[in-house]
Formats: structure tokens, C-alpha cells, sequence
């Protein structure tokens, strides 16, 4: 590792920890653009940087819905963030992707970003970034499921995100209850790497999403004997 990739890659841990992440968001773009690809970690680093941006900017959407100038303000914000790492995606990561791992995470975080427009999109526009979200969740998912174990943190991260936007931009409940459902019935099933896995936050999140959709969507999906990994 270079000099420079270790040391913007320090910096920005240390401003994950200083909560300052629109600096982490520069940092991690620049070790992005260095154009040599990068490690799960830094991967990782890059994600979490763009969600707390984002998280950020969305928290400050739903508190300022009555001050219409600053409401585009902030969307303009998000657009920019998601086109970044869009970007980045395309250009950097991408063609230097190799494992499994990390393709299916790349188009998983091309889901999330074109997910996070339609949240804010009216008219065609939704429904092209809605579809953009659509097509990148399903090449996620076509790599993962021959490659990665239904209990992998990363495959189980993919059927949240994917479900999420069932629910929300599709407004398809059933389906959204569905995927979620069969990942984690896939993931506590007692096969080799079965229970007891990395992704057991995962695995509750999904099961709190299916308990609240099948109580606030009328949809029945009720979870049976499966419960959630403590």
C-alpha cells in the first residue's frame, strides 16, 4: 500500500470516529480515484462514508419539508453525493472488481444510490432511477447467490436493501415480505455455515421488517417457527 492510500485511508477512519463524514466521503473518493481498486475494508470504508452523508442530508429532508427552497437544496446535495459514487463505481471500482464479494457489493451500492434518487423523484425520472435500482439489486443478486452462503453478511445486506426498495419505491409489499422472508429462511436453515453467522443484525432487521410490513401492509407473512439469531 502507498503512503498516500494508507494515510487518506487513516484520515478517513479518523473522521468516521470524529463523525465528520462528508471529509470521509473526500478521502475514500480520492483512494478510489487512485484507480488500483480497492480491499473489502476499504470498500467498506467507502460505503459507510456515503451512508452517513446521505443519512445526514435525508435526516435534514424530512425536518425542513415546509421551507421549499431549502428542501431542493438539500435534494441537489443527495443527487450530488449519489452521482459521486456512481461515478467512482463505474469508472474505478468496477472494472477492478475480481471476487464475488466485492462485484456484488458494487452493484449493491449502484442499487442503493439509484434506491435513494427515487426516494426524492417525481414522474419519469422515479421510474428511470427506480428501474437503474431494480436492474443493479438483480445483478447483485444473480452474482451472489451462486457465489456467497445464504448466511454471509454481504448476501444478507443485498436481500434487506433489495426488500427495502420493494416496499418503499414499488410499493409491492408481498414481494418485499417475500425476499425478505426466504433470506432469512435460507439463512437459518441447518446447513454447513448456517446459524450462528456474521450477519445476525441483518438477520433481525430483516425480521423486524417483515413483522412491521405484514402488520402495516395487511400482507401475510407471518415467520413461523424462524427466529432471530441472538
Amino acid at each position: 500500500m502507498t503512503y498516500e492510500r494508507e494515510s487518506k485511508t487513516f484520515l478517513a477512519q479518523l473522521c468516521r470516529q470524529a463523525e465528520r463524514y462528508d471529509e470521509m466521503v473526500i478521502y475514500m473518493t480520492e483512494v478510489a480515484n487512485l484507480g488500483e481498486g480497492l480491499s473489502m475494508e476499504e470498500s467498506n470504508l467507502l460505503s459507510a462514508a456515503y451512508q452517513k452523508a446521505l443519512s445526514k442530508s435525508k435526516g435534514s429532508d424530512k425536518h425542513v419539508d415546509t421551507v421549499r427552497d431549502y428542501l431542493y437544496k438539500i435534494e441537489a446535495e443527495l443527487e450530488s453525493l449519489c452521482q459521486d459514487i456512481l461515478d467512482v463505481l463505474d469508472e474505478f471500482l468496477m472494472p477492478k472488481a475480481e471476487s464475488g464479494d466485492l462485484k456484488e457489493f458494487y452493484h449493491r451500492m449502484r442499487g442503493d444510490c439509484h434506491r435513494y434518487l427515487a426516494e426524492f423523484s417525481l414522474g419519469e425520472e422515479r421510474k428511470v432511477t427506480a428501474s437503474a435500482a431494480y436492474e443493479a439489486y438483480q445483478t447483485a443478486t444473480e452474482i451472489a447467490q451462486p457465489e456467497l452462503a445464504p448466511t454471509h453478511p454481504i448476501r444478507l445486506g443485498l436481500a434487506l436493501n433489495f426488500s427495502v426498495f420493494y416496499y418503499e419505491i414499488l410499493n409491492s409489499p408481498d414481494l418485499a415480505c417475500h425476499l425478505a422472508k426466504q433470506a432469512f429462511v435460507d439463512a437459518t436453515d441447518p446447513l454447513p455455515g448456517g446459524p450462528g453467522c456474521d450477519g445476525t443484525l441483518v438477520m433481525r432487521l430483516l425480521h423486524d421488517n417483515i413483522t412491521h410490513w405484514t402488520l402495516f401492509g395487511g400482507t401475510d407473512h407471518t415467520m413461523g417457527a424462524a427466529q432471530p439469531s441472538s
